[in-house]
């Protein structure tokens, strides 16, 4: 039998019970009360910070309350995410990620300051943004066999830039080595800019950029499309082959965009909050945007982003394992 005091006890714990539910229950019925910050892992600017500040626009006119971009760039978006993880689980701070913050820094960095699985609460995927296999015009390939080619006759004499240490286009450039077997240098830049600046001047032959970065130089014949980085054909670039479809079967290493929230977020606020943005990705003009961006917009639950998640994790792991990369 139980004596008095432990029925007071439990009378205490069911009573604080009743309260933490029905506040989190009313909490999410009220949302959103106050503005939302959505902190982007980039300086103002270029595609990523356009994509935050789209959202925000859209989602204070959907949600009735300011939604304010909050730019913290640095440590390859380590910075942002883990202010991000560290937040308040209450849908107030938001932040968006991608394939380096919630797929390959896990194995890139040794004190990741957040778990992209443990510390979120993904609210949905918003798209795809395909990179371009370019080179520079003195490369004697005008496929990615003849390139593939080039590089073994050529062992280490290729050199590729991309967007800093473990961003996608060095993920990118050590996935197309591994499975194709050939010996290419990477050059390490701050950011992309620069390095797009050496493969135009020649100082390096080959890059994976965005599409949007490197547009007005294909057109220009400055540089030399071979393929694309996704898994389908880019309905920006329709008449580029996929690097799968190229010669390298199963090649697939894109720049993807999410939208996640501290972990613990109460599942109707995160419901709300995917509700909206499936909403706004549907709009024309965003969806006009997006595509001039050349992205492949996604949208879908919070589960298939976990899902998308989960699988990026597993496949850098991979590539950073063998290629033998360390970031301190």
């Amino acid at each position: 039998m139980r004596s008095a005091a432990t029925n007071r006890w439990l009378a205490a714990v069911a009573a604080g019970l009743v309260i933490t539910l029905g506040g989190g229950f009313a909490a999410a019925a009220d949302y959103p009360a106050k503005p939302i910050r959505l902190i982007a892992p980039n300086a103002p600017g270029g595609p990523t910070d356009i994509l935050a500040r789209t959202l925000a626009q859209k989602l204070t006119t959907g949600l009735g309350q300011p939604v304010v971009v909050e730019n913290r760039a640095g440590a390859g978006g380590n910075i942002a995410t883990e202010v991000a993880a560290n937040a308040p689980a209450d849908g107030y701070t938001l932040v968006t990620g991608n394939n380096a913050t919630f797929g390959a820094n896990l194995s890139l960095y040794k004190n990741l300051g957040f778990d992209p699985v443990k510390s979120f609460s993904p609210v949905v995927l918003i798209g795809f943004q395909p990179n371009i296999l370019v080179v520079h015009p003195s490369v004697p390939a005008k496929s990615v066999k003849e390139l593939i080619a080039y590089a073994r006759a050529n062992p280490g004499k290729l050199n590729f830039g991309g967007s800093g240490q473990g961003q996608v286009a060095h993920m990118a450039g050590e996935l197309f080595k591994g499975m194709t077997g050939t010996q290419i240098v990477h050059v390490g830049y701050k950011s992309a800019a620069p390095a797009l600046v050496d493969l135009l001047a020649g100082q390096i032959q080959l890059m994976f950029a965005t599409s949007l970065s490197v547009k007005q130089h294909i057109t220009s014949g400055k540089v030399r499309p071979l393929a694309v980085t996704t898994a389908k054909r880019s309905p920006a670039f329709p008449d580029l082959p996929t690097i799968a479809e190229a010669g390298v079967p199963g090649f697939e290493a894109t720049t993807w965009h999410g939208l996640f929230a501290p972990a613990g977020t109460p599942p109707a606020v995160v419901g709300r909050l995917n509700s909206e943005v499936n909403r706004i990705l549907k709009q024309p003009d965003v969806h006009k945007m997006l595509e001039q961006m050349g992205m492949d917009i996604s949208g879908g639950t919070p589960q298939e982003l976990a899902d998308h998640v989960q699988r990026e994790i597993g496949k850098w792991a991979k590539v950073v394992k063998d290629a033998g990369i360390t970031i301190n």
